[in-house]
């Protein structure tokens, strides 16, 4: 064989698509197009929902008993969406639950994952605007790509987009 044939290009991991999970209608959305998505193109879903730390630091024992019940709150919401992943598309997703401030988190997540492909953000539709994260990703530059689902279709829709 000689050097000059070209060799076959390493295979590419699956895409990767991470949903930030909360209890809002637009993490829904944004949950069911990740999954859709996933399902339609071999990919994967990553759920993240950060235990966040209290608004208050007093005694050790106090806080600590706060971060357990705030890991166990993020666990209750990463195993619901879980279950709705695997329910819709069979996939089962991974799951993250890193300690912190959502957008913190997140961005470091995104640092950490290299196999990450996609953010898929669900906008809100209320007066109060699309939402924080959503914000923070349309108004700087972040190194990944970002999907941002209306808050307010419906699974139709979604599907038909996904």
């Amino acid at each position: 064989m000689s050097s000059s044939a070209a060799s076959p290009a390493p295979p590419r991991a699956p895409r990767k698509f991470l949903v930030v999970v909360d209890t809002t209608a637009e993490c829904r959305a944004a949950l069911r197009f990740a999954t859709r998505r996933a399902q339609h193109t071999g990919g994967r879903v990553t759920l993240m929902c950060p235990a966040q730390p209290p608004d208050f630091q007093q005694w050790r024992g106090v806080e600590e008993i706060m971060r357990d019940e705030a890991h166990a709150e993020a666990e209750a919401m990463l195993f619901d969406a879980a279950k709705q992943v695997n329910d819709l598309a069979g996939l089962i997703p991974e799951l993250v639950i890193p300690y912190g401030l959502v957008a913190d988190c997140l961005v470091q997540l995104l640092k950490e994952d290299k196999d990450i492909s996609i953010l898929v953000l669900g906008a809100g539709a209320a007066k109060e605007g699309p939402g924080p994260l959503v914000t923070m990703f349309s108004s700087s530059v972040q190194n990944i790509p970002v999907t941002i689902v209306p808050g307010n279709f419906s699974d139709d829709q979604i599907d038909a987009l996904a």
